[in-house]
């Protein structure tokens, strides 16, 4: 997996798109240095994202322990593939999620992915191998890319959050849906993963009342 930007990386993408586009100028100026959302990667990270979404955070560390647990600390497509839906219910995951999990670890077996050489494939290319595997979503994929493999340009634009952020930054009356946001989002290339990432502290800390809109 290729390194995640460093510090220094981050702080030249943030000034490059502010000085390219002036509406994220106020999002900078609140946000505060940050490091990269890097989290594990290959067949492993991408069971864990699957595992771990739409439950809290706390839900989601819980199940994924179980998981660890459950796989004999064996994290690989075959070690999941040992294990029938039933199993890995009992490691925590509903029905969709273990059948998801089968499915992530049978393309990697079968060879329509694979986990370890993903980073030669274009984002396009990669983005379009994650969302051939059933259970694997567009906004799953580009998070995946993004945290998982640290690519700096790519931008889930169907993300809730983003959106909102995007509506307050360009003082918007309603926040940009998916195709709008992608389409904002291309005045921000090669940096459209540092923006996002930078909308995302910006959201975050509107929402804890620690800055405003």
């Amino acid at each position: 997996m290729p390194a995640p930007p460093t510090p220094t990386d981050l702080t030249a993408a943030r000034a490059a798109l502010v000085a390219d586009d002036p509406a994220l100028a106020k999002a900078d100026a609140v946000v505060p240095p940050f490091e990269w959302r890097a989290r594990t990667g290959g067949f492993a990270g991408l069971l864990r994202m699957i595992v771990e979404q739409q439950v809290s955070l706390a839900s989601a560390a819980a199940i994924w322990k179980r998981v660890v647990e459950g796989l004999d600390g064996v994290l690989t497509p075959e070690a999941v593939m040992a294990r029938d839906v039933a199993a890995l219910r009992g490691m925590g995951l509903s029905i969709q999620k273990a059948t998801y999990a089968h499915e992530i670890a049978r393309a990697q077996v079968e060879g329509r992915i694979d986990f370890h050489h993903l980073e030669r494939l274009s984002d396009a290319e990669a983005v379009a191998r994650l969302t051939a595997i059933k259970g694997v979503g567009l906004w799953t994929a580009e998070t995946f890319l993004m945290f998982c493999e640290g690519r700096l340009d790519v931008f889930p634009g169907g993300d809730i959050a983003l959106q909102e952020a995007m509506k307050w930054a360009d003082g918007l009356a309603a926040r940009p849906n998916a195709k709008a946001a992608y389409a904002r989002a291309e005045a921000w290339r090669p940096h459209r993963a540092v923006a996002a990432h930078l909308l995302w502290a910006w959201y975050g800390l509107v929402k804890r009342g620690d800055a405003t809109v």
